[in-house]
């Protein structure tokens, strides 16, 4: 027999079916079909078996229509999933060179880890000015005090409006990323990090906080990596690891500055 027109479309062990459809608007599920002449040829997946309907009951521009976007699809989902492995690939190498000991440690340049320096923090109120230490009890001072660190400015300036972090905890304890309010004493320049109100009797700490938002993803045991859902405005910041109401905070300060 001669061929006058010959269209082959052949699904291969891994691919999906094709939609073959008709000119009334419904479609045939086929492994693959070919054009004879005035009549197209195929293999229908239902029945397990060649048939044949005149060419003028196909819809072969709408087939192949159908066909090109299942492909175009397919390639999209597996470039997709490449690049979520490459991801993934990027990520246990950067966890890799997370340092073993607990801390903070700034994303630099794709896998470059930049540990921050753990702030001394100081607890103040109008009769004395206490260092906390996380191995001490915290000096309970009834009433109102102030969580502090020394100095106007964090020693760490970034510029990035959404900088990248991993913080591993020293232990199962809460964290978070915090804004600093400004010291209110002028002859000590300071950043407020938490003020604390001590309940009396239970000597229970009441803390207020600026809590900005973060994403944060376990990569390993109290592992994380961290970053503020929205840009961070320029300003005065600090990661604090904490239990609530025990007045144990520790903090990694940094600033964030930008040019004019």
């Amino acid at each position: 027999m001669r061929w006058l027109l010959s269209v082959l479309f052949i699904a291969s062990a891994l691919a999906a079916n094709v939609k073959l459809y008709l000119a009334d608007g419904t479609w045939h599920w086929v492994r693959e079909y070919q054009v004879v002449e005035d009549r197209v040829r195929y293999y229908s997946v239902e029945r397990s078996d060649w048939e044949e309907i005149p060419l003028a009951l196909a819809d072969l521009k709408r087939t192949r229509a159908d066909v090109a976007s299942r492909n175009q699809a397919d390639t999209e989902e597996k470039k997709a999933e490449a690049e979520e492995a490459q991801a993934e690939r990027e990520m246990r190498r950067e966890v890799r060179s997370v340092p073993v000991e607990p801390g903070v440690y700034l994303l630099e340049d794709g896998a470059k880890m930049k540990p921050l320096a753990q702030a001394e923090l100081k607890v103040v109120n109008d009769k004395r000015r206490s260092i906390l230490k996380a191995i001490a009890p915290v000096p309970f001072l009834m009433g109102k005090s102030t969580l502090e660190i020394d100095g106007v400015a964090g020693k760490l300036v970034l510029s990035a409006e959404r900088p990248e972090f991993y913080i591993r905890l020293s232990d199962a304890e809460r964290f978070g990323l915090v804004k600093l309010w400004p010291g209110t004493n002028k002859k000590v320049p300071s950043r407020i990090v938490e003020k604390w109100e001590i309940v009396p009797v239970v000597k229970e700490v009441v803390t207020e906080r600026q809590e900005v938002q973060t994403f944060r993803k376990q990569v390993g045991d109290d592992l994380y990596k961290v970053w503020p859902m929205e840009t961070l405005v320029p300003g005065e910041y600090a990661w604090i690891q904490f239990t609530e109401g025990k007045g144990n905070t520790q903090a990694w300060d940094f600033a964030i500055v930008r040019g004019k």
